[in-house]
This record gives structure tokens, sequence and C-alpha cells, in this order.
């Protein structure tokens, strides 16, 4: 997966509190090829915590990378070992997240500060795997300056054998912004990651921050770039980035519908609530589906106002489709 100026890679970013294993299964319907990521998984917690929780997923998701949270070399090496026997595709460290709790853990993107422990991590990790090990880091953070605090994590994390970085193309500031605040108004720079790619020619270096359609996707993969990450725009307008990307991006599958995509999620709603589980828990990430279409409005309005009410099921989501089809404005007819 990771050979530089080879294949390209298309991922959906990893995304605290969203991109758990519902939304990679619904997410998966739209696109065969596109790379899923957990949420973050801390390390301590998957020595310590449920594994079969944290951890499981459905074989439909694959390829699925874990996204691992941490700054001990010997604990990210352990549950990077536990990881593999779940069968996960990759495992990539987490060197950008800004949040309180993280900085409070000494890792996230406090690891910027400490390029030499974060090429500690990645070759304790690659001892213990034969699986992909990946950075997601920023371009730094609070006062550093960008391209040295790049190229020194980049430098360290290449020595140890990391098979690709991943760079969110903002600095993290963590003295006076809020982790919302880190994901819009610290400046874009993407220029510094393709200058990265130009030193590191050989090696996958792949941008993510800030992309919001897959022509700019293409765009940064036709400037030379090995991977495109998209976040915020896939989750809340999935069908525009994700049912057209496995054509768009590789040149290979079929465009799917959004419509379909929801017949298609009904088996698995199905099977979720004959466990247990709760509408509402797979809905909320099918929001945005139809995302500037007529009747997406009515759409979110059912499934926010009923999927959480008792003896909500798949029979609620396809009343929601039949209403936003009903709203859908005819083909003209050519006489």
């Amino acid at each position: 997966m990771y050979k530089a100026n080879k294949e390209k890679v298309f991922a959906v970013a990893p995304m605290m509190d969203w991109t758990d294993r519902h939304c990679r299964y619904f997410h998966r319907l739209m696109t065969k090829r596109a790379l899923l990521y957990t949420e973050m998984v801390v390390a301590d917690a998957v020595l310590h915590g449920n594994r079969d929780y944290l951890l499981g997923y459905n074989v439909e998701e694959h390829p699925v990378a874990l996204q691992l949270g941490g700054s001990e070399p010997d604990k990210l090496a352990k549950a990077a070992a536990i990881a593999v026997t779940y069968g996960y595709d990759e495992i990539n460290l987490n060197v950008g997240c800004p949040s309180d709790r993280v900085q409070s853990g000494t890792f996230g993107a406090c690891l910027m500060r400490e390029p030499e422990l974060v090429g500690q991590c990645v070759s304790a990790m690659k001892e213990v795997v034969d699986i992909p090990v990946t950075v997601k880091c920023r371009i730094g953070v609070d006062e550093q300056n960008t391209q040295e605090a790049l190229d020194s994590l980049a430098n360290q994390v290449w020595s140890r054998g990391a098979d690709a970085l991943w760079v969110h193309a903002r600095k993290a500031w963590l003295e006076g912004l809020s982790p919302k605040e880190n994901r819009d108004i610290p400046p874009l720079d993407y220029d510094i990651v393709q200058r990265m790619k130009g030193l590191f020619s050989n090696l996958h270096i792949s941008v993510n921050g800030g992309i919001t359609s897959l022509e700019q996707a293409q765009g940064f993969l036709d400037a030379g770039l090995d991977g495109v990450m998209i976040g915020r725009s896939a989750y809340h307008a999935p069908c525009d980035i994700l049912c057209t990307a496995d054509r768009v991006i590789f040149g290979k599958g079929t465009d799917t519908t959004a419509e379909n995509v929801v017949r298609a999620m009904v088996p698995y709603i199905d099977a979720h609530i004959d466990q247990g589980g709760r509408l509402n828990q797979i809905t909320r990430h099918m929001m945005g589906l139809f995302t500037g279409r007529p009747g997406a409005r009515i759409w979110r309005r059912m499934l926010s106002e009923q999927a959480h009410l008792p003896g909500a099921g798949s029979a609620l989501v396809l009343e929601a489709l039949e209403t936003v089809e009903a709203h859908a404005i005819p083909t003209p007819v050519v006489m």
C-alpha cells in the first residue's frame, strides 16, 4: 500500500467521536478502495481495557487502519502487537491531536516537540508488527519554526522505518486555541508538505487538512504527493466525497448513490438492533448523506427526532428515504 510514487492512497481521516465502527461500515458502502481509520485509541486502553469493544470492527471495513495514541515505546509496541491479532491493515501513531486530554497524557501534537521520542515509538512498533507503521502529524506547535519542526520529525521517523507520513498542513496551537479552533484558525501551509516531498522524493508523504473535494484531492496527487486524507467534508457530505471516489481517484469501480447506500445499510442496522444496539448509534453518522439535495432537511429531522426512540429501527430509515425520494426533482422528459 505504501510505495512512494506508486499507487496513490486516498483516506478518510481518523476523527474522535466520529469514525467509529458504524461510521466506517457506512463509508465502506460508498467506496471500496479508500483507506478508513479508527478514532484514536490510547495504548493504555488497549492494554487494560475491553479490547473487543475498542478494537473490534466489521470485516467489510478493510482496508482499515488503527490510530494509536501514546508516547511510551514499550506500551505502543504491545498495543500494536495486539492490534495485529485483530487483523488491522496499518498502525498509525497520532502526533497531531491538540485536545486537552491528549496534552495531559503528553502525546498527540505535544510529540512534535519530541521528534526523537516519536522515532523511538515508531522503531518499537516496527520491531513487533509486520504491517505498515505510519505517523500522522502537524507541521509544528505553538512557536516552533515549521520547517525545522517538520524536518526534524520526518528525519526521525524515516530513520526508524516509518512506512508513511501523513501531514496535517496546519500548526497546532496548544496554548490559546481550543481543539475545535485548531481545526480552522491556524493557516494551512500546503507548500511545506510539497517541499517535504521534494526533500524525501523516495518516501511516502501524504497531505491532510482543509481538503473539501475530490478535485482538490486529485490536484495534490497530480502535484506528486503520494496520498490525500479528507476529514470533515467526508463526514458531513459523504456522498459528495465517497460515492465517486473509486472512479475519480483510482479510475476503478463504479459510482454508487445515496439511495442505494441507505438500502444497503438496512441489514447492518437490523443486526445491530437485534444485538441490543440503538438506531441512533448508526444514524448519527448518516445525517449528511443527502446534503445539498431536496429533502435533506426532512431526512435529518426525521432521524434526529425519532432514531433515539424505543423501538426505532430500519423501517424509520426507509420511511425517511421515501420522503427524500418524494422530494426529488423529476428528470425532464425530452420530446
